[in-house]
């Protein structure tokens, strides 16, 4: 096997209290945001005890990883909290490992979701002398068994429901972003799959959790505003499904579970969501067949065309920054 290691990357979160603040300065580090801000979002941690669930999600997937691969050493590193991604590619560094893949924890592709990733790989492979090399594994977004996964939680979450309207939902995106992106047209395209899979005719793309200056365009309609219109249109039931995670983020517990269930209570609509994907066997399964792709040239296995392009110079590239305000 040409590589010796994989290395789980994933976004990272405050594991207690006094985690929070800290945290959210790494996430929006160059951003000029305020710290009344970050105290203000940091409010929604303290719901949970200060603990984002992403951290826990990540540890049982590289477990789950781990059982399907055991032939593969696996790391775990953060881009914005323990354990940080620097010092996991210096770890692997005293280990011996010479030449890794990466699996990122974010299917979709945008500067966010894929080239602000790859940034953060070579700035920590810079930081350490003598790391290893790291290869990113490409955007999974329409590999099939990560569909498989979407539709048995769809199905899952359906089987509560009677007559229910289904809605996708993602992060948003200032549009200047989603301009030199490919993120909402791949949405769009597996939104499209997983409704006609699990038998709706019809279906929504909605975002969620926009943050920034004011007056900075994002991607839309809102979910909770877009539950609130249903609601008005006599809409009594909404499946929802958080297409655009993996597993379960303060975006996930906070803006759906809390933020839009008030919404949909506000609007006399039932709002049931389905689950990430987390640690079902088909995304699993999928992990083992994006590295045989790089170790064993297996067969590439995709559901649109979406991915074939490789990232350019100007593409995903960063929103340009207002002052905050």
């Amino acid at each position: 096997m040409p590589y010796d290691a994989l290395l789980i990357v994933g976004f990272g979160g405050p594991e207690g209290p006094d985690d929070v603040v800290p945290f959210l300065e790494n996430v929006t580090r160059g951003r000029n945001i305020p710290r009344e801000r970050l105290i203000e979002v940091g409010a929604h941690y303290a719901h949970f005890g200060g603990v984002s669930p992403i951290n826990a999600q990540l540890r049982a997937l590289k477990a789950a990883i781990e059982r399907e691969l055991p032939e593969l050493p696996v790391y775990w590193g953060n881009r914005n909290w323990q354990p940080m991604l620097a010092d996991t590619v210096a770890q692997m560094r005293a280990d011996g490992v010479t030449s890794a893949l990466a699996f990122v924890t974010s299917a979709f592709g945008s500067y966010s979701g894929c080239r602000q990733y790859r940034e953060d790989l070579e700035r920590a492979r810079a930081s350490v002398e003598g790391a290893p090399s790291i290869e990113k594994l490409r955007n999974y977004f329409d590999h099939p068994l990560f569909v498989d996964a979407i539709v048995d939680r769809v199905n899952d979450a359906k089987a509560s429901t009677r007559d229910a309207h289904l809605v996708l939902t993602a992060h948003s995106i200032p549009t200047s972003m989603a301009s030199t992106a490919p993120y909402e047209a791949q949405l769009r395209a597996i939104a499209a799959i997983v409704a006609a899979r699990t038998g709706f005719a019809a279906h929504d793309v909605v975002f969620q959790s926009k943050s920034g200056a004011p007056g900075m365009p994002w991607l839309e309609p809102d979910v909770g505003d877009h539950i609130a219109a249903l609601g008005a249109r006599g809409v009594k039931e909404v499946l929802l499904v958080p297409l655009g995670f993996t597993s379960d983020h303060m975006e996930v517990v906070w803006d759906l579970d809390h933020q839009a269930k008030q919404r949909a209570d506000e609007a006399d609509v039932k709002l049931v969501r389905a689950a990430t994907v987390g640690t079902h066997p088909s995304f699993i399964q999928m992990v083992r067949e994006l590295i045989e792709e790089k170790t064993r040239a297996a067969t590439k296995r995709s559901l649109t065309t979406l991915g074939e392009g490789r990232c350019g110079e100007g593409c995903c590239v960063a929103a340009a920054r207002r002052p905050a305000t």
